[in-house]
């Protein structure tokens, strides 16, 4: 259980990636706001309380590495990093412009903290998959996290990622899925349906943990419990709300990836505003 103070700190560092989340695809007129608000407790939780990670030494190869599998949800990603300290925050306004490094998706190449470059589903889990080994192969302590979406659970090459993990006992991996039920086309159900996602994990061999995705208490345990199971990876499938924090984007498959207007951004802003004051 997180003490008052360091849930408060999350609380308030997830209120402000979600502003973060909404301002940049504003003012990109572009983007992908629902399933990068839905994680934004997350990101909070890893890069405020569990990554071992420094902004002024960003490749430093002894620290924690996390991957954004679900890489459309790059203004989730900029959001945390520029709140750590990776770059300046005034270089969020430039998302998604032609001149700007913060491009649609994560660039290994260009951003300060990226730890790989994704995009293509199902790429940044199995590349997750290979730092844990190599990480096991050169006796190194750090641990390795990734972000997937439900709708990636579509995708074949996570389960030969999953097969991957499971062979070399990878205790040092921990996936996150981002279960808010809702992608591009609909919900996951009606287009190509994953479910039942603990079950498919726990039948490749993971250890797996079910929990409320936007609870902080909660994410906690689970990654508490994940640091201390050893012989297989994990995956903590979090329930979630898409649109977390914006109320007319929740639940609404709609803003997978749709820009607010002025009105709306204005009423988004007020709405995040108003709960960090609760």
């Amino acid at each position: 259980m997180l003490d008052q103070n360091t849930k408060a700190l999350l609380k308030e560092k997830a209120a402000y990636i979600r502003l973060d989340i909404v301002e940049q695809v504003f003012r990109a007129k572009s983007g992908h706001p629902g399933g990068s608000l839905s994680s934004a407790d997350i990101l909070s939780y890893l890069y405020f309380k569990e990554l071992r990670v420094d902004p002024k030494n960003p490749d430093d190869p002894e620290r924690d590495r996390f991957v954004l599998s679900k890489g459309h949800a790059s203004p989730l990603l900029y959001g945390a990093l520029a709140e750590k300290g990776f770059f300046p925050k005034e270089d969020l306004k430039t998302f998604r412009q032609t001149t700007s490094y913060l491009q649609g998706h994560p660039d290994k190449k260009g951003i300060p903290g990226v730890d790989m470059t994704t995009g293509s589903l199902g790429i940044g889990i199995s590349t997750a998959c290979g730092m844990a080994l190599a990480g096991k192969i050169s006796n190194k302590d750090y641990r390795v996290y990734a972000l997937c979406g439900d709708g990636e659970m579509e995708e074949g090459q996570v389960w030969e990622a999953a097969m991957f993990a499971h062979h070399y006992e990878l205790d040092n991996l921990c996936v996150f899925v981002d279960f808010n039920g809702l992608q591009i086309d609909g919900k996951i159900t009606d287009v190509i349906d994953p479910t039942p996602i603990d079950e498919k994990f726990k039948a490749f061999g993971w250890n797996v943990i079910c929990i409320n995705g936007n609870d902080l208490d909660e994410i906690d345990e689970a990654v508490c419990a994940a640091k201390a199971f050893k012989g297989k990876p994990t995956a903590i499938v979090a329930s979630t709300t898409k649109g977390k924090g914006v109320s007319f984007m929740e639940n609404n498959a709609g803003w997978h990836g749709k820009a607010p207007n002025e009105e709306q951004y204005q009423q988004a802003v007020s709405e995040i505003i108003a709960a960090m004051a609760k």
